[in-house]
């Protein structure tokens, strides 16, 4: 591989996009600084194609002039997955531009949309044609299909539809040569050898380019009603999970857990919500119910779990909410906890899977070693019990400065918590990948097979590493 000068590449770039879709000047922080704000690096250019034969363009000149390319959607990743590194040399290509439903097929409930698509304009695209796109998360105004996709996103329905990876039937990319594959089959059966579908979602833009998507839609429900309860416990709280998959069924679209001291965060910093229940108990559960019949029978089901609950004693108390408006102020104070630990100060973050039978001794041992090893360390715990995805996160003591905390304390607090996780049998990432942030620990948590295999494809379909390199993967050929 020859390295040619940067500036026959840029001109190489603005020969297939238009000048004006190579952004090399001015304020580029928007693609060069990571949601969370916690780094910040500085690319070659920031490139825009409009369409997937230009991606293919782009990538072919990339790969000739041997610059990494790190691909790039709403830039809303929290494992700094998607912002380039400080070397001044790699090519972000952003799939803003590319941002079009090319199709609806009510009759095969499937939605073709671009990388680019916002998440929520994929929900109101499906909405019109009466039909439901079930992925859902607190960016979907912000992310988009192609990101969710490429980091295998899961959200607050993951128990009733499943992550991105379920809810997409076909994929069209382009791999590391510049080659474009299409692969948007509407098909639900297609077992015709391996499955590239599978294989490019969840690898987070080091096998190749995820430019548009065949995805999966479902009958719109005749009503969804959201319910909130107080529980004593975490171990309440998994008896009230099992209690309502007896009672609601595959009607049971969400389960969200949330600690008194994550809450008590948005009624700090958002008091204007008013959080129901809190104060007064450890944990709160909010719950979704659909249901195809009517309002009335899932009102009824409904009713009758939380009666059964406050009486079983998994539930010390529940409200149920009465109109579309108070469902959507529950949801918004589950949704809103993550900005409101923002504004307290930057945090360890932790995005972990475990079997849900293994949360509650999970939480009470981790707990107590975090407690002996960080006095003072705040526990800001939340995520969707439902499925067994936690986040497990980590604030300064109060009083202490945030930064210092992150910078002196996150390695240890990693360790900590990631070394639980593997005793319990879990996961280190449940839904937000591994990027950059977590690439060096992987080793230490991943089989030595597994990560074999995953050198052996990376190395195949990305000889040069020039796909969204120090990502996911670190050291030997597949970086």
């Amino acid at each position: 591989m020859t390295t040619r000068p940067p500036s026959q590449l840029l001109a190489e770039l603005r020969r297939i996009t238009g000048s004006a879709h190579v952004l090399t000047d001015g304020d580029l922080s928007a693609y060069e600084r990571d949601w969370r704000q916690r780094t910040r690096g500085k690319a070659l250019a920031v490139v825009r194609p409009a369409s997937t034969a230009e991606v293919a363009a782009v990538v072919r000149a990339c790969a000739a002039h041997g610059a990494s390319i790190v691909p790039q959607g709403g830039n809303t990743g929290l494992s700094v997955g998607s912002t380039p590194d400080a070397s001044g040399t790699q090519i972000v290509l952003s799939l803003q531009r590319m941002n079009a439903v090319r199709a609806i097929d009510a009759a095969n409930l499937t939605l073709t949309a671009e990388a680019g698509c916002v998440l929520q304009t994929v929900q109101q695209s499906a909405a019109q044609a009466g039909l439901l796109f079930a992925l859902s998360l607190a960016a979907e105004g912000s992310c988009t299909i192609g990101g969710n996709l490429a980091t295998n996103a899961g959200g607050t329905q993951v128990l009733r539809y499943g992550n991105a990876r379920d809810l997409c039937l076909g994929l069209e990319a382009v791999t590391a040569q510049g080659e474009i594959w299409d692969g948007l089959s509407g098909l639900r059966k297609d077992n015709t050898g391996y499955d590239l579908r599978g294989l490019l979602i969840g690898s987070e833009g080091t096998l190749g380019i995820i430019t548009a998507a065949t995805l999966k839609l479902h009958p719109m429900p005749a009503a969804q009603l959201t319910a909130w309860a107080a529980v004593p416990s975490m171990q309440a709280a998994v008896q009230l999970l099992q209690l309502a998959h007896q009672h609601l069924g595959a009607g049971l679209t969400g389960f969200e857990v949330m600690g008194q001291f994550a809450l008590g965060l948005v009624d700090r910093h958002y008091p204007q919500l008013r959080v129901p229940l809190f104060q007064a108990t450890p944990w709160c559960v909010l719950l979704e119910h659909s249901d195809h019949e009517s309002e009335a029978h899932a009102r009824a089901l409904l009713e009758r779990l939380l009666q059964t609950a406050q009486q079983s004693g998994c539930a010390s108390s529940a409200v149920l909410a009465q109109s579309l408006a108070q469902a959507r102020a529950l949801w918004h104070m589950r949704e809103s906890i993550s900005l409101a630990q923002a504004a307290e100060g930057l945090n360890i973050k932790h995005d972990i899977g475990l079997p849900v039978s293994r949360i509650p001794a999970f939480v009470d041992e981790t707990a107590s070693l975090l407690a002996r090893a960080v006095p003072g360390a705040r526990l800001v715990i939340f995520g969707h019990l439902g499925d067994g995805n936690l986040h497990y996160n980590v604030q300064a003591p109060a009083g202490a400065d945030p930064a210092r905390f992150l910078r002196e304390q996150e390695a240890r607090v990693n360790t900590l918590v990631f070394d639980a996780v593997a005793r319990h049998q879990g996961s280190i990432s449940a839904e937000h990948g591994i990027g950059s942030l977590k690439a060096a620990l992987l080793p230490h948590y991943k089989s030595p097979v597994a990560l074999r295999l995953m050198r052996a494809i990376k190395q195949a379909l990305d000889p040069q590493s020039i796909m969204n390199p120090g990502r996911v993967l670190t050291g030997g050929q597949a970086d």
